[in-house]
């Protein structure tokens, strides 16, 4: 069976996405040495932030701050930023300006209480008045591309979804990001892909399917239920870094031959950009949550996580880790 042909580049705005996978903004997970991780495998055309309150970014220093923290070879980088409030947009977008952005990306899916008190995130997405005067704002601000990131909605309607996605497009939107799952379902949850692929050609704007990928016949299957542009990579690539580089190899025919995967050396490289970016206080609970997921690839995984853990500090975790490396077939 001959497979099926996906395009392996997307531009949007002029800005070139090659290939058409992109790192996910993951809070706590997304900041400059996963990116960095993620980026000597391979594979990634496009990179984002973590989530960034707008009405605090103007005041953060990009130079200790942990969220804005970059090294120039991460690029192309999308900002993504939250609010609920257009007065917080354009001091906002200035900074992004000075900060060199490739792009910027309206949160419309986060569910945390605290966005849903400011009406931002998935609470914004259901106030249509008050999210066309953001992106009004965003659109008049800058000439950067623009996307934002959305679920399914509260409860599974196609017309619904059609119509909010044909607004976004209309409002200035130039790509839009769908993880393929409601509002409140948990990540155990299969994504719906296949839904994405009923609104698909509801927009002209790409379209990034995002939830659920752990592996290139996960992004494969993705990609033929929803029609999508390209993919969005979010929890598969904390367990495995290279998991993009395999699905850049595998779907689109990029990169030359299979990378033999060290796990170990990969652990203790990140461990050696934690120390290289952050100061000595931001390191070790950025280790632990990033451990959480990566000593899933691991046999025996819960070990490691345990006692990374239950370390007090960077230098006791790297110990900790080398023990658990020397005793591990992985």
């Amino acid at each position: 069976m001959q497979k099926k042909f996906f395009n392996k580049k997307l531009v949007v705005r002029g800005l070139e996405i090659s290939p058409p996978i992109v790192l996910a903004p993951m809070v706590g997970l997304s900041h400059s040495a996963l990116r960095s991780l993620v980026q000597a495998e391979g594979g990634v055309g496009l990179f984002f932030t973590e989530m960034l309150a707008a009405k605090r970014l103007p005041h953060d220093n990009e130079f200790c701050s942990p969220l804005l923290i970059r090294d120039e070879s991460e690029s192309p980088l999308i900002y993504q930023i939250i609010t609920g409030n257009d007065a917080d947009i354009e001091p906002a977008i200035k900074k992004l300006h000075r900060l060199g952005a490739d792009g910027v990306d309206l949160n419309l899916g986060c569910p945390a209480p605290v966005q849903r008190r400011q009406g931002a995130g998935a609470m914004l997405g259901a106030n249509r008045q008050q999210l066309q005067k953001i992106l009004y704002k965003l659109r008049k601000s800058t000439e950067l591309p623009l996307s934002v990131k959305i679920r399914l909605g509260h409860s599974l309607d196609i017309g619904q979804l059609r119509s909010f996605c044909l607004f976004l497009e209309t409002e200035g939107v130039d790509m839009i990001t769908i993880h393929a799952r409601l509002h409140g379902e948990k990540f155990c949850r299969k994504p719906r892909w296949a839904v994405i692929g009923e609104i698909k050609d509801a927009v002209s704007v790409p379209i990034l399917a995002n939830g659920g990928i752990f592996s290139p016949a996960d992004a494969r299957q993705c990609l033929e239920l929803s029609h999508a542009d390209g993919v969005m990579i979010g929890r598969g690539a904390v367990e495995q870094p290279w998991l993009c580089a395999e699905i850049a190899r595998e779907i689109y025919g990029a990169g030359t031959g299979c990378k033999k995967i060290d796990k170990s050396a990969t652990y203790l490289q990140f461990i050696d950009l934690l120390e290289q970016r952050f100061a000595p206080e931001r390191r070790l609970g950025r280790l632990k949550q990033f451990t959480g997921y990566f000593a899933v690839s691991f046999q025996f995984g819960h070990h490691l996580a345990a006692a990374i853990q239950n370390s007090t500090s960077i230098e006791e975790a790297r110990r900790r880790a080398d023990d658990f490396f020397a005793g591990s077939r992985c």
